[in-house]
């Protein structure tokens, strides 16, 4: 009798993939829950539809044939049939019999319920037998590195945080690591097989669970659900397919490169010719995909499901020849004395291998316990027949068999007992910054807080996450962008999105009606991260708030941006520009064009996208998806393409008879840029400025002047800063209406440049303040104390090291790009109370008094 049993129809009771292959393996029994069946009508009611004969599909294999029966009988039950049916199926599942046969009374009206059986039962199999495959995968692949010698970098692959790199690409390549952590037996050998590990396995994993999630919701969906679950399932079916069959190449390339390097001539020729009778697959991997492909084009699904269930019973097969090669590669000594029949090469001929053969082999922690469970299984004692170890190998690598279960969950055991070895990560979206970084870091803030102090800027600092209230309604479609916190305290939190909206929150808070303030700090999106975007970044901004007098309407603004060209001046970056536009002459400009008023803002976010996409896909997602007209996407298209100089473009919108000039609010916007332009033509900066009527800002707070600063060089980041005027931002709080204007640098940004700029020029960051090192060539630790404890009253910025090795004092100076040595011999200084100063760049070498010495090099450090 079966050990385990699966239950259909009980409250909330759902069956599973799994559930579905114990019952196709003949593991588990099926009942029907006892309340489903008094739910379920005695008779069949009357009905207009035609009835059908269950029959099972000529094509499935019994496997699939039990589960086809199993999710048909679920689905029966879901659909309340007549009970005759569903106990005449699972009483036929439970008696086991070897084939399946319905007679009259066996008959159904949801004729579609019988084809859309074959297809989710077939891929309930897929799904859970994937799963297993790419689990046990990763374990073959890990004893091919091994066996091959090869190059284990590819597995040093991590996340970097920027979405650049597939999430499971990077969890085979730490499965991997973890299995063969502690491996003397990998190598510098190039193999391109080994190197496809992480992204060929990644992507089956990837396909896989994509599988999974969609088997958990069609299993149990019942009739209601038949309607489109066909296309739903094959779609997420047919990129699995593909990616079997790139593993399977990929499994078949390694497996046959082990062969190639088995110790031992019989050994060798013994498997291969196993191997070549059973694992012939290059063209079955191929022709199994391409006919599932055919199949799926002609909406076959039930057969293109069955083909893709072959196919990765190949691929399996492929997988397990490759783990049985690579394991006679790593075990040949010892295979060739067991094994029956095996005749060993001749010393005179073969010294060097069989030398080679005595040589211990040194596994990873992880391959080295799971191969223990497979001698455990299979060396058990005495000599066996090459044929029956290579057989009893495959039948413990047989899916369908309960010692396979039993395998791969002590092979989970090992790889997690061996998780404390497995490297941690950050976040995605995230970055560490090494000490090469801060030293980029540390300087630009230096830079960037000079200038914002140079126009008369105080520094302010906020909470990291505010009432979610304050941050809400703040930036239009961005919105969805903002991190909220659980609620562990009474009150909805978010982390802050950006630093203007909690400097406005201050502002009013407090009652202030003038503030010029600066701030640096972290703020978080839950954006998709690229690169130069990140979840977590800092902002540096600077803003104005409070109302100028007449004769300086635009001062604030000008001021803004004068600041920005300073910034971005000093950082030293390269070529960049100022893109510069009005909101009022965007909304304008929208009006003109006939976009409703309550569209203005979803419309600016669209063209807001213009820098990263063309007009006509914009164009495609104003109409189609926002419901503007084809005429209205036109005219603004006319209107987005006006770019350049800035006083020009200002003439040409100034003319009498132009659109804008014929619009109020246009016209007032015309007349503050003109005031702002002048005053940066005076103050030399408008050289640095383009009038741009594509750019639009999406965040809803804005109200006058905008502008984005875009970097011209070769490192492509997108806009670097950002800024302009918002006066109703403050006002939003409840408080009287504080006019305020603003620049964010997106320093994150400016950092990548600022260190390809680095790696371009071959230079290198001095990573410490550090000026003096004193050196004890010796071992007195309280020496060094003493003398460093001199330099450090002194405000001299030293570090110490003790050690008897001259040279490791030269090679820590030099690492660290420290200007001064104090050399000191335990020896020299206690006879003769000397010391000697050194630098190396200046080529400067001076012996002196070991009471003068922290005076000496003051003078030179400060002079």
């Amino acid at each position: 009798m079966a050990e385990a049993s699966v239950t259909v129809g009980g409250k909330a009771s759902s069956i599973s993939s799994s559930s579905v292959f114990a019952v196709a393996t003949g593991r588990a029994h099926v009942r029907i829950d006892s309340s489903a069946l008094d739910r379920l009508p005695k008779t069949e009611t009357t009905s207009a539809s035609p009835q059908q004969r269950i029959s099972v599909p000529d094509f499935l294999t019994l496997e699939e044939s039990r589960a086809f029966l199993l999710v048909l009988l679920n689905n029966l039950v879901l659909s309340n049939a007549p009970s005759r049916v569903p106990l005449l199926l699972s009483q036929t599942l439970n008696s086991n019999p070897p084939t399946f046969h319905f007679h009259d009374g066996a008959d159904v009206t949801q004729q579609d319920l019988l084809t859309s059986s074959t297809l989710l039962a077939v891929s309930a199999i897929v799904d859970h037998q994937s799963a297993a495959l790419s689990a046990f995968a990763d374990v073959a692949a890990a004893f091919s590195c091994e066996a091959l010698k090869a190059d284990a970098t590819p597995f040093n692959l991590m996340d970097s945080g920027d979405g650049h790199t597939s999430k499971d690409e990077v969890a085979v390549a730490a499965n991997i690591r973890v299995l063969l952590n502690g491996s003397k037996s990998v190598g510098k050998e190039k193999i391109r097989s080994i190197a496809r590990v992480p992204k060929v396995h990644g992507s089956v994993r990837e396909q896989a669970k994509a599988l999974h999630s969609r088997m958990r919701v069609e299993l149990n969906s019942g009739v209601k659900g038949v309607v489109g679950s066909e296309e739903a399932v094959c779609t997420v079916l047919l990129p699995l397919a593909a990616a079997l069959r790139e593993l399977g190449e990929c499994s078949f390339a390694r497996a046959k490169s082990n062969l190639e390097v088995i110790a031992g001539d019989g050994l060798k020729f013994g498997i291969g010719e196993v191997f070549g009778k059973e694992c012939s697959a290059e063209d079955g991997l191929s022709g199994g995909f391409n006919k599932a492909v055919n199949l799926f084009l002609g909406k076959e699904y039930g057969k293109f499901a069955h083909e893709v269930f072959v196919l990765l019973g190949l691929v399996w097969k492929v997988v397990a020849w490759e783990a049985v090669t690579a394991v006679a590669v790593l075990q040949a000594a010892e295979l060739n004395e067991v094994i029956e029949g095996v005749k060993e090469i001749k010393v005179e001929d073969n010294a060097k291998e069989v030398e080679k053969k005595k040589k211990k082999v040194v596994l990873g922690k992880g391959t080295s316990s799971i191969l223990a469970l497979i001698k455990e299984r299979l060396l058990s004692g005495g000599q066996i027949a090459l044929g029956t170890w290579v057989g009893d190998f495959l039948s413990l690598l047989d899916l369908a068999k309960p010692e396979f279960n039993e395998f791969l969950l002590k092979v989970k055991d090992v790889v997690d007992s061996n998780e404390s070895r497995r490297l941690p990560k950050i976040p995605k979206g995230t970055r560490d910054f090494a000490k090469e970084q801060m030293t980029i870091r540390k300087k630009a803030f230096a830079i960037i807080e000079e200038v914002f102090e140079r126009h008369g800027a105080t520094a302010l600092d906020t909470p990291v996450f505010e009432l979610r209230e304050t941050l809400m309604g703040k930036y239009g479609e961005d919105s969805k962008l903002i991190y909220d916190l659980a609620d562990q305290g009474g009150e909805l939190l978010s982390l802050r999105y950006d630093l203007t909206v909690p400097f406005a929150r201050f502002v009013a808070m407090n009652g202030l009606v003038s503030f010029k303030r600066y701030q640096i700090a972290k703020v978080y999106r839950r954006d998709n991260p690229s690169k130069g975007r990140y979840r977590e970044f800092y902002q540096c901004d600077f803003d104005i708030a409070g109302t100028p007098g007449l004769s300086e309407i635009m001062g604030p603004d000008f001021e803004v941006v004068r600041i920005l060209t300073e910034l971005l001046d000093e950082l030293d970056i390269g070529e960049y520009e100022i893109k510069l536009n009005h909101r009022k002459l965007l909304d304008g400009m929208m009006q003109i064009c006939g976009v409703p008023p309550e569209k203005f803002r979803t419309i600016c976010s669209s063209i807001d996208k213009l820098d990263k996409q063309s007009f006509q896909q914009i164009r495609k997602e104003m109409v189609e998806e926002k419901g503007l007209t084809a005429e209205t996407a036109d005219r603004i298209e006319t209107f987005v393409k006006e770019k350049g100089s800035p006083l020009a473009l200002l003439s040409k919108f100034k003319h009498e008879g132009s659109d804008f000039s014929k619009h109020k609010g246009a016209s007032v916007a015309l007349e503050e840029l003109e005031i702002l332009f002048i005053a940066l033509e005076k103050s030399k900066r408008i050289d640095k400025v383009v009038f741009d009527l594509s750019l639009a800002r999406g965040l809803d707070y804005y109200t006058g002047v905008i502008f984005e600063a875009v970097f011209k060089g070769g490192t492509q980041v997108g806009s670097i800063a950002a800024g302009g005027r918002y006066d109703n931002l403050i006002g939003m709080f409840g408080s009287r209406s504080v006019p305020a204007v603003g620049v964010s640098l997106g320093i994150e940004r400016v950092f990548a440049i600022m260190e390809q700029q680095q790696k371009d020029q071959n230079q290198m960051a001095r990573p410490t303040k550090t000026e003096v090192l004193v050196s004890i060539v010796g071992n007195d630790f309280t020496l060094a104390a003493e003398l460093a404890g001199e330099l450090w009253d002194a405000r001299v910025k030293a570090e110490f090291l003790v050690n008897k090795r001259r040279t490791k004092h030269f090679e820590y100076a030099k690492e660290s790009r420290i200007p001064w040595i104090v050399l000191v011999y335990e020896q020299e200084i206690k006879e003769e109370g000397v010391v000697q100063l050194k630098n190396l760049e200046a080529n400067i070498d001076i012996k002196i008094s070991r009471a003068e010495f922290v005076e000496e090099l003051r003078r030179r450090l400060y002079p």
